[in-house]
């Protein structure tokens, strides 16, 4: 897998937040985020007729 980054702005208080609940459960901040993006549900696109 190609390693890729993403940089956000979070306000201090957000990010500290962040950090908090990834410590609570015992997971990586990288790990929280991708398990949100693979949770996402995309709607499929519809067609119309020309």
């Amino acid at each position: 897998m190609k390693s890729n980054s993403l940089q956000i702005r979070l306000s201090d208080r957000r990010k500290h937040k962040l950090m908090l609940y990834a410590a609570q459960k015992d997971r990586t901040i990288t790990a929280l985020i991708e398990e949100w993006i693979d949770s996402l549900v995309l709607e499929k696109e519809t067609e119309t007729a020309g």
